[in-house]
Order: structure tokens, then C-alpha cells, then sequence
């Protein structure tokens, strides 16, 4: 098989060349392979999360087109930092990938009210709040209320979601009603804001390889959990983060400009059993 990462950028060239863009929870795991991709994609990025170090490898790696914001997307003053960061840099806000999010896995028994109001914090009040202000700055540059943003205008939101954020899992009591949050609010700020000319949707992913994923294989019962994962993948693999970031780049790229309100699965199948 093809080398994943070779596969999912194969073909770039500035796709999102010029665009202002910023990424939530880019320091690892999705938001990093997304962060990666928009850059060769010409984008200049604002990358945000809670990691520092992370960060820093990332702008380091990538410098001249990404610049970091440290930050709790759950908190409002910062939620609006991360957005001012961008039009403050840039000029203006073209794409917002609201990224950033917890993943506790537990049964409904195991959790307490602490663990849900976590989980809502990031999961779902920070989507909200990124969703809130990256729609205040690009509302200016809008349509004009008949199917606006055919030249351009507005910008894109992509929600990142999950298999959980659409269907029901085992174990995901307190995570997957946060993930339903994304997946909802993708399709009623896209309804809300298409004549603006403001695009919203979501990608929905399944199992990915993401640094904590990878861990599991060196940890007691890990492999097997892993194993029984797989096999519910009609794929019978795991995905990998750049086979995310690539569905991500097309729904924020011109190329899905009359897509919205969409909720795309990259699950090798899961949703569709």
C-alpha cells in the first residue's frame, strides 16, 4: 500500500494559496497532520492549543507560514485571541478548522460529573465559542444574501466530529454526546449562515492513529484492544491523521464551494454498516 501521508498530500499546490487560516488543537494527532497540509497548501496558518511544546516544533518546522497561539478553547478571552491572531496577521479570517477536543473513553458508571463538564468545556462550549468568533470576522467579508460566496467571499468552517458525533459506541457515554455538539452545530450555523456566504461542515472520523492511538500497542492488553478496533472498520485498518487532514482540505478548500452542512465520514466504512 501506498505510504498514507504520501498518498493524502500527492498532488498539492496551493490549494489554499493566500488564506488566512487557523487550526485548533494543532499540536498533535489531527490538528498537526491539518496544520501540515494547509501550509503546503500555501495557507498561512495560526496553530493553537494548550501544548507549548508542541507548538514550538511545529513553528519551527514550519515558519514561514506558521505562527502559534497558546490557548484553552474552552476559555472565551482566548477562543477570541485565537481568531484575532489571524485577522491581526493576516488581514482578515478565510477558514477556521475547529480541531481541539478531549477523548476520555468510559462507560456511563465509570464517569462523574466532572468528566462530562470537561468534555463539554473543550468538546463542545469550545467548538461554540471558536465557531462564534471565526463567524464574526469573516461575516464582514460575506455575500450579499443571494447564495453569496460563489466569488470567494465569507470563509469555511470545518467542525471535526466523529463516527461517535453520528452514531453510538461502547464506552463513549461522556465523549460521543460532545462529538454529536460538532456534528450538530456544523449543520445549523450552515443553514444560518449560507447566504453570508460562510460555509460549514464537519468531518466525522473514525479510529485514527494519532499519537495516543499509537501508544496503546506498547501498553498492557493495548494490541488487542487495537486488533478487535480494526475489525470494526469495514477497511480493516485504522485511519491515519494526513487521510483526515486531506477530507478536512477539501471542504475548506474553493473546490467545496457548494457543499455545506455536510457531516463526511473518513472511517474506512464504520457508518456506513
Amino acid at each position: 500500500m501506498e505510504d498514507l501521508k504520501t498518498a493524502a498530500v500527492r498532488g498539492s499546490g496551493g490549494r489554499l494559496a493566500g488564506k488566512s487560516c487557523v487550526v485548533t488543537g494543532a499540536a498533535n494527532g489531527i490538528g498537526r497532520a491539518v496544520a501540515e497540509l494547509f501550509a503546503r497548501e500555501g495557507a498561512s496558518v495560526v496553530a493553537t492549543d494548550l501544548d507549548v511544546d508542541g507548538l514550538r516544533r511545529l513553528e519551527k518546522q514550519l515558519p514561514q507560514a506558521v505562527s502559534t497561539v497558546v490557548g484553552d478553547v474552552s476559555r472565551d478571552e482566548d477562543a477570541r485571541r485565537m481568531v484575532a491572531a489571524a485577522v491581526e496577521r493576516h488581514g482578515r479570517l478565510d477558514v477556521l478548522v475547529a480541531n481541539a477536543g478531549v477523548i476520555p473513553l468510559m462507560e456511563i458508571t465509570e464517569a462523574g460529573a466532572d468528566d462530562w463538564d470537561q468534555v463539554m468545556a473543550v468538546d463542545g462550549r469550545g467548538m461554540f465559542l471558536t465557531c462564534k468568533y471565526a463567524i464574526e470576522a469573516m461575516a464582514p467579508s460575506g455575500g450579499d444574501g443571494a447564495g453569496g460566496g460563489r466569488d470567494g467571499a465569507g470563509g469555511a468552517i470545518v467542525c471535526v466530529s466523529s463516527i461517535s458525533g453520528v452514531a453510538g459506541q461502547r464506552g463513549q457515554a461522556v465523549y460521543g454526546p460532545a462529538k454529536f455538539v460538532a456534528s450538530g452545530l456544523a449543520k445549523h450555523l450552515a443553514v444560518e449562515w449560507a447566504d453570508r456566504g460562510i460555509r460549514v461542515n464537519a468531518v466525522a472520523p473514525g479510529t485514527i492513529t494519532t499519537e495516543r492511538v499509537a501508544r496503546l500497542r506498547d501498553e498492557p492488553g493495548g494490541p488487542e484492544y487495537l486488533a478487535a478496533i480494526e475489525q470494526l472498520h469495514p477497511m480493516r485498518r485504522l485511519g491515519a491523521p494526513e487521510e483526515v487532514a486531506a477530507a478536512v482540505l477539501f471542504l475548506a478548500s474553493d473546490e467545496a464551494s457548494f457543499i455545506t452542512g455536510a457531516v463526511l465520514p473518513v472511517d474506512g466504512g464504520y457508518l456506513a454498516q
